[in-house]
């Protein structure tokens, strides 16, 4: 990864950018009426939002290179192997956690160093590194489903739109509060808000073992289904290729 900026510099820069444009643009966002939280600035509000939406951008990395190695034949070569046929789908999970638990870890000092408060203290940073790392292996599930079924890497980046518009039509930088309409709608039942809400109470109010059972919870719910379909395509490519 270290040789191929181009997969994860996206993942780090874009995010840091949307929080030095919002936190300067919305700054006085925070003094409306109605506002959920009381003394803070408009950066220690995107903060988990930002983290989460870097580690979700970083997301699809694994099963990218899963399907590149589909198309160059190497997934062919190591099904001729005695390899396990559980670590070829544990191995691209791991390494999508480890590259979040990096991720969240650079975005969260970045934060820091430009003045971003986490009022939970180290408790909470960790319990935000472990929500984002567990987000990215519950998303890139879905993508290492889609890359063994289509084995196409143009496939599989071609998601990246729908987390984009998953993210933004959500509470991530703006509180659903005050939100009105069709998006205020969408944004309550978007499953991204009930991770990101109790996250930044972590983040802001202090550390909660209640908000953490939340956000583990449906993160849990959404890898259960991605891993389970993942399985079910592994197993499919598996007998496809007998």
């Amino acid at each position: 990864m270290l040789r191929q900026p181009q997969s994860w510099a996206p993942g780090l820069f874009f995010p840091l950018l949307l929080a030095a444009v919002y936190s300067s643009q919305f700054s006085k966002a925070v003094d409306i009426v109605g506002f959920p939280f009381q003394d803070v600035s408009f950066l220690d509000f995107v903060l988990p939002a930002c983290v989460i939406q870097g580690v979700l951008f970083g997301s699809t990395n694994s099963a990218s290179d899963l399907a590149a190695d589909i198309e160059n034949s190497f997934m062919d070569r190591l099904l001729v192997s005695p390899v396990s046929r559980a670590s070829i789908l544990l191995a691209r999970l791991a390494s999508a956690f480890m590259y979040g638990v990096v991720q969240a870890g650079i975005l969260i000092t970045i934060f820091l160093i430009f003045g971003a408060n986490i009022a939970g203290g180290f408790p909470s940073i960790i319990s935000i590194v472990l929500i984002a790392a567990l987000l990215a292996v519950s998303i890139g599930s879905f993508g290492i489903a889609i890359a063994l079924r289509t084995g196409s890497q143009e496939v599989v980046q071609s998601t990246f739109p729908l987390i984009f518009v998953a993210i933004f039509v959500s509470s991530a930088f703006f509180p659903v509060q005050l939100m009105e309409g069709w998006y205020g709608s969408i944004a309550q039942k978007n499953p991204l808000t009930w991770i990101i809400d109790p996250t930044r109470r972590m983040a802001i109010v202090g550390f909660s073992w209640k908000d953490l059972g939340q956000s583990l919870g449906i993160i849990s719910a959404i890898a259960s289904l991605g891993i389970g379909i993942s399985i079910w395509q592994l197993r499919r490519r598996l007998v496809s290729a007998q």
